[in-house]
């Protein structure tokens, strides 16, 4: 009877010396536990990319005045292409205007987020308005032949914009079809200009990827008008 005793104290003794050692490696994260999910995601997993639905990062490494028209003058320029696709729902007839339009709004919605968090991370207003003279940037330089973001390249009037509203099928097709053309060939103009004048590698990719895809998109809509 003291063995049995003595055997259940010696197991009770050990089943609490594992407990005690369990809670304590749980207390310390010791090299046993398995690692939480935040702990094993890495900076560039955790940053959001341009273009998803988490705040986009700002452009790293240094910049210039020309970087900051970029963007200033970039985000109405595509606000701009965004209201004028916003139009074609219930207008717009032709399959192909269709698919341009939700291929702009794929692109520039995102793109106008990602420039804005640019500005907030260099600490420069949206608006090219509220001076482009900035001092130099981070890491100098200036050179930006843009002008000034009160004269935009391809920018619509309000006449012409009511024009776009004002029509419906074919002729909503037609017009969205001649003023976008000029839209775009005036975004890529301002991109070239970034490529040529920016410093700021991430600012002169996004211009890249503009004079890339809207020049695409410029020549699909000459098609679109040559067979309407």
């Amino acid at each position: 009877m003291r063995a049995f005793t003595n055997r259940t104290a010696r197991t009770s003794a050990l089943v609490g010396a594992v407990a005690a050692a369990g809670l304590l490696l749980t207390a310390c994260g010791g090299d046993g536990a398995a690692p939480s999910a935040s702990a094993t995601a890495s900076p560039s997993a955790t940053a959001a990319a341009p273009g998803s639905a988490a705040s986009p990062a700002p452009a790293p490494g240094p910049f210039n005045d020309a970087d900051v028209l970029f963007a200033q003058m970039m985000i109405p320029h595509h606000e701009q292409a965004l209201e004028m696709a916003r139009l074609a729902d219930g207008r717009a007839e032709d399959a192909d205007v269709k698919k341009l339009v939700a291929a702009i709004e794929r692109a520039q919605d995102p793109e106008i987020r990602t420039m804005r968090a640019w500005l907030k991370g260099w600490d420069r207003p949206e608006s090219a308005d509220n001076g482009s003279d900035h001092g130099g940037g981070h890491g100098g330089g200036h050179g930006s032949g843009s002008g000034s973001g009160s004269g935009m390249a391809g920018m619509m009037s309000e006449q012409d914009m009511k024009r776009l509203a004002a029509a419906e099928g074919k002729e909503f097709d037609r017009a969205f079809a001649e003023l976008m053309i000029a839209h775009h060939e005036g975004a890529v103009a301002m991109a070239e200009d970034e490529r040529k004048n920016g410093l700021n590698a991430t600012a002169k990719k996004l211009a890249d990827d503009v004079v890339r895809t809207q020049s695409a998109e410029v020549a699909e809509l000459r098609k679109i008008l040559d067979r309407l």
